[in-house]
C-alpha cells in the first residue's frame, strides 16, 4: 500500500466575495507553490465566483 506523504496536502478554497470556504482539495506542494485560483459555484452567493486557496 502507498503512502501518504507531506508533499500532498489539503487545501481550502474560500469564496472571494463571501470569504466562505465551501471546497476542500489537495495539492503537490513541491510542485505548485503559488496558490490556486478556481472559479466555482458559491452556494451563498448563488453565483460562480473566484474561489482562492487559504491556509
Amino acid at each position: 500500500m502507498a503512502k501518504k506523504s507531506d508533499v500532498r496536502g489539503v487545501i481550502y478554497l474560500a469564496c472571494t466575495e463571501c470569504k466562505e470556504r465551501t471546497y476542500t482539495t489537495s495539492k503537490n506542494r513541491k510542485n505548485d507553490s503559488q496558490r490556486l485560483e478556481l472559479k466555482k459555484y458559491c452556494p451563498r452567493c448563488r453565483a460562480q465566483t473566484l474561489h482562492k486557496e487559504t491556509k
